[in-house]
């Protein structure tokens, strides 16, 4: 290894620079002798707040500038939610190690302390996910689904000031900031499935620098990797861009993986739920899209 500094590219907010200092704990840990360092950026994501994501662009909003700082050499390595990645290949970097998953469900957040099933007729529930917005309306088709944004802390003072009856969140980011005491309900798979990596963080790095390839390969994991590949395969094989809503998770099972996937119309009315089994994260992935768009898919995502 090449005796140098190792810049870290992360964003502004609380969870991005809980997980970048969780990553660079796990490199020193590896690599006692190494210098490391931390750079902040701010994205386009972290300053347009008033307005939801899929209008100013959707998941590249939030790795652009980490992305554009890599390939300068500002920094060497970004740390990113993996669900936040586009699925389109980054020209010129790489995906160089993923993290153990975390828990990969969303939650209901409500100060009033009611489940899903308990809020009022026509209750106000904040996301500016349309995966989340799809499937909640599919389940509660009365709810007033109203765009949310901002970080964790701004989202559950939100929530619990009142501006919303409730809210829906990941539960890795509320776990890893220590906030998974707001949780109302964690929702089950079978009502709200995940983003395709949700839980999972990556970290992104130049796809020629063979020093930075061997230096995060002992923080890699395997099993997550095997089962995020599956689930983005399935985006990838929809055609799907990160706007629209859909969902997939995978689960490894000995060496086979399950995987379930979902496309649904915006509104909730017609969910295409599905799952497969194989050895192949990305032929399984490929498999499943293409089950979905026979049964009807391509039209809900156009």
């Amino acid at each position: 290894m090449t005796p140098r500094t190792i810049t870290l590219g992360t964003r502004p907010s609380k969870l991005a620079q809980w997980q970048t200092a969780h990553t660079l704990a796990q490199l020193r840990a590896a690599w006692p002798g190494l210098n490391f360092r931390i750079v902040t950026l701010i994205t386009e994501g972290d300053r347009i707040l008033d307005r939801p994501l899929p209008e100013i662009g959707g998941k590249g909003v939030f790795t652009a500038e980490l992305e554009a700082a890599l390939r300068s050499g500002e920094i060497d390595l970004a740390v990113h939610s993996l669900k936040d990645l586009p699925i389109e290949p980054a020209p010129g970097l790489c995906l160089g190690s993923v993290s153990e998953r975390a828990s990969a469900q969303d939650v209901l957040i409500s100060a009033r302390g009611q489940a899903l099933s308990a809020l009022p007729q026509g209750a106000r529930v904040g996301t500016s996910s349309l995966r989340r917005e799809a499937q909640l309306r599919a389940v509660r088709p009365d709810l007033r689904i109203l765009p949310l944004r901002g970080n964790v802390d701004t989202r559950l003072r939100k929530a619990q000031e009142g501006e919303y009856d409730a809210i829906v969140l990941a539960a890795a980011g509320l776990e890893r900031l220590e906030l998974a005491a707001s949780i109302t309900q964690y929702l089950p798979f079978e009502l709200m499935l995940p983003a395709p990596g949700q839980g999972v963080l990556a970290v992104q790095c130049r796809a020629d620098d063979a020093d930075l390839l061997l230096l995060v390969r002992p923080i890699h994991n395997e099993p997550a990797f095997r089962a995020v590949t599956a689930e983005r395969a399935f985006l990838a094989g929809l055609g799907g861009g990160c706007s629209a809503p859909v969902a997939a998770y995978a689960e490894n099972q000995g060496q086979n993986l399950r995987l379930r996937g979902l496309v649904a119309a915006p509104d909730g009315k017609c969910v295409i739920r599905l799952s497969a089994a194989g050895l192949a994260p990305e032929a399984l992935g490929q498999e499943l899209a293409q089950m979905a768009l026979a049964q009807g898919a391509r039209d809900m995502l156009q």
